[in-house]
Formats: C-alpha cells, sequence, structure tokens
C-alpha cells in the first residue's frame, strides 16, 4: 500500500541544509517524492511510500536538520500519483505556494507533545 503525504513546514527552514537532509532521508527509506523551499521562507514537501515510512518523514519534517527550527508542520493526505525517487525542486515562484488550508495541525505519526 503506498500512501501520499503532503507537507507544509515553517520556521528558520531555509538555508539550513532542510532540503538536503530531506533528500537524503527519503532516499534512505525509499521515499518518493519532492521539497522546494517556498517565496515566503516555508519548506513544502511531498512523500510517498509505504505507511510506516512517510510516517517517519512527516515526524522528521516537524523536526527538521539540527540547524533549522521548526515552528509548525501541517499536513494534507493525497491521492498518490506513483512517483519515483526523491528530487529536490526550484524554488517555486508565489503563485504556486501550497494553501494554508485545508491542512492538519501535525502530519500524522506526529505527536505536538513530543516537539
Amino acid at each position: 500500500m503506498t500512501v501520499r503525504q503532503h507537507v507544509r513546514v515553517t520556521g528558520r527552514v531555509q538555508g539550513v541544509f532542510y532540503r538536503d537532509t530531506c533528500r537524503r532521508l527519503a532516499e534512505e527509506r525509499g521515499v518518493a517524492g519532492w521539497v522546494r523551499n517556498l517565496y515566503d521562507g516555508d519548506v513544502e514537501a511531498v512523500f510517498e511510500g509505504s505507511p510506516d515510512d512517510v510516517a517517519m518523514m512527516a515526524r522528521w519534517a516537524a523536526e527538521g536538520p539540527p540547524a533549522a527550527r521548526v515552528d509548525h508542520c501541517t499536513g494534507v493526505a493525497e491521492e498518490p500519483e506513483g512517483l519515483s525517487g526523491f528530487r529536490v525542486l526550484p524554488d517555486a515562484p508565489p503563485q504556486d505556494a501550497l494553501p494554508d488550508a485545508p491542512s492538519q495541525d501535525n502530519p500524522p505519526g506526529v505527536d505536538p507533545g513530543a516537539r
């Protein structure tokens, strides 16, 4: 079974190796998808793979790499598209930003009290 999670992360998440670390971890877990910077300083990512691996990536997204400071992580379950591989995409222009809603406060598997 393949699932898909679309996340948006706010805080100090650009210029801290967030995207590269995300790519490396996703490749290690066999998770497909992509990650990119947004014009407003946020990061957006999509993870596709097994439920356990996608949940692990969603939990990691809410924490980020050591130099990051994640203030908020929202996630939306979506229909898988059958992506293969994981890519760092070019920065998104303003009109391509993920809308803030609908979303949930935390991706599946993220315990808000654990931050």
